[in-house]
């Protein structure tokens, strides 16, 4: 009997006491961690190959969607027993291949290395500030999950349509927004895990890592814009 208590509460049973809380942040800053392994490999791979950089911006769009909308139900379905774990690093390795396109077009510009470097410093920095606020505000910040959704709606539909139009200012100002939004997406998660909002480690390893892609994301792009530099 106390081992199926165990088991339930390992993969996100209920969550009432503060040293209960704790220990579902703990395990989701370890398979945070962790997560980033898949994810380093999936670039890699990708940059390697060049698989995405063959395909067209179409195609590439069909897989992203199917992959990462397919890959996030399977992970919530699955969230309670240890397949949900192994889900999640497939998820962000796919998620680390789909980042190849873009790093490869980063490593491309003379200082390319020294911006991947720069955006992964300064997304550390947004999580470790994000990470000690929300340690520190007393306030429920429920309530920002509906304008925050809304917001991430609002920059998909945009983004959407930027891909048809390709307008390296509407990309900039995405950008921007997007750094933005998913800082305070950030906070929220983070919040949501420390008050027991979020009893269940992986799905809030999910929803922490998606901030953390999309701050990277964004800022790359905007590094790229502002300090990318031609032989």
């Amino acid at each position: 009997m106390n081992e199926g208590i165990q088991t339930a509460y390992d993969f996100g049973g209920v969550v009432s006491s503060p040293a209960q809380r704790n220990r579902v942040l703990r395990n989701t800053y370890a398979l945070l961690a962790v997560s980033m392994i898949p994810t380093v490999l999936g670039a890699w791979i990708g940059v390697s190959t060049g698989i995405m950089a063959r395909m067209g911006t179409g195609m590439s769009l069909i897989i992203f969607l199917a992959g990462a909308f397919g890959f996030m139900f399977a992970i919530e379905k699955f969230k309670n027993s240890a397949t949900g774990v192994g889900l999640l690093l497939g998820f962000t390795f796919f998620m680390g291949l789909m980042l190849s396109r873009m790093l490869a077009a980063i490593l491309g510009l003379s200082n390319g290395a020294t911006l991947i470097m720069y955006a992964g410093g300064t997304t550390a920095a947004v999580f470790f500030a994000m990470a000690s606020l929300a340690s520190v505000i007393k306030r429920d910040l429920s309530g920002m999950g509906k304008f925050l959704f809304v917001g991430a709606i609002i920059l998909l539909v945009v983004g959407l349509i930027n891909i048809f139009v390709q307008s390296s200012v509407l990309m900039m100002t995405l950008s921007v927004m997007a750094a933005g939004l998913f800082s305070a997406y950030m906070l929220y998660d983070l919040k949501q895990v420390m008050d027991g909002g979020e009893t269940n480690y992986i799905s809030a390893t999910l929803a922490i890592y998606l901030d953390i892609y999309n701050v990277f994301q964004s800022l790359l792009a905007l590094f790229g814009i502002f300090g990318g530099e031609r032989d």
